[in-house]
């Protein structure tokens, strides 16, 4: 089995490196692991249908559709304005408005790159206008993005939770302490720089002011309340919430603000599918590869060994943390998720970490990769929107990185912060 191994594994990284798409070269492993072993090749495509027929996972392409209505339909704009009135009067208040209107967007589309494309296209130019240099404002925009998947709803949790096996649910309020955490710490980073940069301010608002903004924005704003009561109070699973979510995105955009036209709709289903399709990808060959994993006992073997190189809980957690925040810098989050998880999640449970804790590190790890250079997607989002250099990109975003890993080092020591909400509501 060992020698198998070592052959898929050459022929994962070979064809990774000749440009294959990492959905393909993870089944061409598989094809190989089957062919040297002996099986019949048939057990590939019964692996990789048998991992897309998942319920949860009805849960990406909804969530998917809702974002790409949000954006289309003119609300990321209320948003904003809202958050604008609520924190613009602080020192550096675009800023703090940038992060807060994160906050709320997180509540409804679950994705960093739709929050740094959608809410961020407006940020960023407000920011500008208002004479803030491209660089802060896109850095600040994309490490607020950070928080669209750990405040639920979120996609790679629901991916984590279909590979891992944990509680979809438990790993969504599991994400409510450490996203606010995530913007508090962004808010205070954003307090220290305003100070030393002497930073612009508006007004402070009135009562009819506030009042005008949340009028415009109350249905919007409604979104996150009625997704997260209803998982909370049992009226819908996490997999449900992402149909009522779409749904109600549709109501929105179509009848309360009516900025959305059926016509639009046939071009966002297919940017849906387009995307759904590449996640699906991933997800039903890593199904097949995690088999073969398994067949060899490769997760069996490598958790006692990480066991004994380790030897005790909170040591593995900071190598894990290390190994994930340098596999970020160089992999999408959503590959190396399915990678790693058969890898080190038996590991975690022979040192008894809570699936969900280990599951909350695991996704903020990869989610702060997404804003590190050389293969930040959000990077990319951002300083394309911004208009600026990958280069002024990557050095603009260093100083965002300490409250994201701060945050990360706290979940990481203290576990109530991910298990508390969880074993609140739902009782694990």
């Amino acid at each position: 089995m060992t020698t198998m191994m070592f052959a898929i594994l050459a022929v994962w990284f070979a064809a990774l490196l000749m440009g294959v798409p990492l959905y393909a070269s993870m089944g061409l492993a598989a094809y190989a692991f089957v062919y040297l072993g002996g099986f019949t090749a048939s057990i590939v495509p019964q692996k990789i249908a048998q991992a897309a027929n998942s319920f949860p996972l009805l849960a990406a392409p909804l969530f998917i559709l809702m974002g790409n209505i949000l954006n289309s339909a003119g609300i990321t704009e209320r948003i904003f304005g809202f958050a604008t009135v609520c924190v613009g009067w602080l020192r550096g208040g675009l800023c703090h408005a940038n992060i807060l209107a994160s906050v709320i967007f997180a509540g409804m589309s679950g994705s960093a790159v739709a929050d740094a494309g959608g809410v961020g296209t407006l940020e960023i130019k407000a920011m500008k206008d208002e004479g803030y240099d491209p660089e802060t404002a896109a850095a600040i925009t994309a490490a607020s993005a950070t928080i669209g998947p750990i405040i639920p709803p979120s996609l790679p949790m629901v991916v984590y939770g279909v590979s891992a096996d944990v509680s979809i649910g438990g790993l969504f309020l599991a994400g409510v302490i450490p996203g606010l955490l995530m913007a508090v710490a962004l808010m205070l980073m954003v307090a220290e720089v305003a100070r030393r940069r002497n930073l612009p301010r508006h007004p402070f608002p009135s009562l009819g002011a506030v009042w005008h903004a949340y009028r415009r924005a109350h249905w919007a704003l409604m979104t996150p309340v009625i997704l997260f009561g209803g998982m909370m109070g049992g009226l819908f699973t996490p997999t449900e919430a992402a149909g009522v979510a779409t749904v109600y995105a549709l109501f929105l955009g179509l009848v309360v603000y009516r900025d959305f036209r059926l016509s639009d709709l046939p071009r966002i289903v297919v940017e849906t599918v387009e995307t759904t399709g590449i996640v699906l990808a991933l997800v039903m060959t890593a199904g097949a590869l995690a088999w073969c994993l398994s067949i060899s006992r490769i997760p069996q073997t490598a958790g006692p060994m990480i066991v004994d190189l380790v030897g005790n809980p909170m040591m593995f957690l900071l190598v894990v943390n290390i190994l994930l925040l340098i596999v970020g810098c160089f992999m999408e989050a959503l590959a190396a998720m399915l990678i790693l998880i058969p890898i080190l999640t038996p590991a975690a449970a022979q040192f008894g970490i809570d699936p969900i804790q280990f599951g909350l590190i695991f996704v903020l790890n990869l989610m702060i990769g997404t804003v590190t250079p050389p293969v930040g997607v959000v990077l990319f989002v951002t300083c394309r929107v911004a208009n600026i250099s990958f280069e002024a990109m990557s050095r603009a975003i260093v100083p965002w990185l300490i409250p994201l890993i701060a945050v990360l080092a706290a979940i990481t020591f203290w576990p109530p912060l991910t298990t508390w909400l969880p074993r609140l509501v739902l009782g694990h």
